[in-house]
């Protein structure tokens, strides 16, 4: 009985995935479509360029806060959009997008080097902020 009702489970999550999946991917066509705002292109080309991008904010490795980005920031920032997106142009982008996604997952390789950029720029912040530091403790022999 606990069996059927976790393959049950499993198969719910599959589904949420793919449509996020889809949903994401629409999102990436509704940034391309003159009849989105050009403001919420931007929210849009964030949230797509992040979901999208190889490289993740906060690495899948540190645990926890890894998937927590995953499963929080990507469906957050999609609804938001997809609110601010009217209505017939969301149905033309989401149909669009499941005719479409018969083939590989778009990956995008410009997001991956700003999210990269961003870890480069907090490494470097941070051993400056290090390096700082220690040139103001005094020597114990002044």
């Amino acid at each position: 009985m606990n069996g059927g009702r976790v393959a049950e489970a499993v198969e719910v999550w599959k589904r949420r995935a793919r449509q996020l999946r889809t949903d994401t991917y629409a999102l990436y066509l509704a940034t391309r479509d003159p009849r989105v705002p050009w403001y919420v292109k931007v929210l849009a080309a964030i949230v797509v360029a992040y979901a999208f991008s190889p490289i993740d904010l906060i690495p899948d490795f540190i645990p926890v806060l890894g998937y927590l980005d995953d499963l929080i920031l990507v469906p957050l920032g999609l609804v938001v959009a997809v609110k601010m997106i009217p209505q017939p142009v969301w149905d033309d982008c989401r149909e669009r997008a499941e005719e479409a996604l018969g083939q590989d997952r778009p990956r995008s390789w410009i997001a991956a080097g700003i999210i990269i950029a961003i870890w480069l720029c907090a490494v470097a912040l941070t051993v400056a902020w290090v390096v700082r530091a220690t040139r103001r403790v005094p020597s114990a022999g002044r």
